[in-house]
């Protein structure tokens, strides 16, 4: 039964909201004005200034004949202008005993590309399963990860290094018969495993971070909906955390990319990574040190490339959980 009485919706207040918004517009300018300061920025710009300057000096080097690098400083090319890419000829077909700059960058490729799949891969489900799965002795487990990021790499190199050459062995028998990888001279998989290894404590902090910060009210509702930890994980946590993911790609590429003394000693002798064959090309004596100019603007092209795609994830990754509290 209709009571012939018309709800009324008040009508917007325009000029109020004009007010509302130029006050917040005011409170931002506030708030600009006394995060920034005129003499930070100029400390900040001169400091920027003089850390690119040896990086130039060095792009310029990478573009000058070997002779003129060798007998003057890079900065008489502004008033004696000489550049070639010879250098850059040279540095991809120069090779040391087995490599070549330009095979040591595919490489590096093969090394890095499957790392940062593996290591986002098991990162993800260890950080999902310390933030929604209740099991016991889990914090105890998330601690313990955590605290292995203080220890230096380089006390796991020589139990690594057995491993891979006797095999997981228990009383001496072994766990994973056939799988020992000491025969194995072709294979990127002592490489990957290792560098894998290094990358969880941080990489599960980073997810954790993040994916503990997802509304409780969201997974409740898919359990509900009776949808299992598989399916909340890659339909939900995996969607809902590119930005962190992406964050941590970008930072294990660039760690990985750059990375020597891992790739050294746990990648085969035939498939050594770029790094490798840059330490060589600077010659004997280091007298071929503009090829090395040359060679390091090529090795930097791939990481800049992956940075500048996935940088607006970057930051927001990097800040997961920063306000959390």
């Amino acid at each position: 039964m209709s009571t012939g009485v018309d709800i009324i919706e008040p009508l917007p207040d325009k000029r109020l909201a004009r007010e509302v918004a130029r006050e917040t517009r005011r409170h931002e300018k506030t708030a600009q004005k006394r995060l920034t300061s005129r003499g930070a920025t100029i400390a900040a710009v001169a400091i920027a200034f003089f850390w690119t300057i040896p990086t130039f000096g060095l792009f310029v080097t990478s573009f000058r004949p070997g002779a003129d690098a060798q007998s003057t400083g890079w900065w008489t090319v502004f008033v004696d202008p000489s550049f070639t890419l010879t250098n850059y000829d040279q540095a991809l077909t120069f090779g040391n005993t087995t490599l070549t700059l330009a095979q040591s960058f595919v490489n590096s490729l093969a090394i890095t590309i499957p790392v940062v799949f593996f290591a986002l891969a098991v990162a993800s489900l260890l950080a999902y399963a310390f933030a929604w799965i209740d099991f016991k002795g889990k914090n105890i487990a998330f601690i313990s990860v955590f605290a292995l990021q203080i220890l230096p790499l380089q006390m796991a190199l020589v139990p690594l290094l057995t491993l891979f050459s006797r095999g997981l062995t228990i009383n001496g028998v072994p766990v994973f018969p056939g799988l020992e990888l000491r025969d194995v001279d072709h294979s990127f998989a002592t490489v990957w495993i290792a560098h894998t290894i290094f990358a969880l404590p941080l990489a599960v902090f980073l997810l954790h971070n993040f994916i503990s910060e997802i509304p409780s009210e969201v997974i409740e509702a898919a359990r509900v909906d009776g949808a299992g930890h598989g399916q909340i994980f890659f339909r939900m946590i995996l969607p809902l955390a590119a930005p962190a993911l992406a964050s941590f790609a970008v930072l294990e590429f660039i760690w990985v990319w750059n990375d020597l003394l891992v790739a050294t000693i746990f990648a085969p002798s035939s498939s050594l990574p770029l790094t490798q064959t840059l330490n060589s090309l600077s010659g004997t004596w280091g007298n071929q040190w503009y090829l090395q100019a040359a060679g390091t603007f090529i090795s930097i092209v791939v990481p800049l490339l992956v940075f500048f795609l996935l940088q607006r994830f970057f930051v927001r990754g990097l800040l997961a959980g920063a306000t959390k509290g």
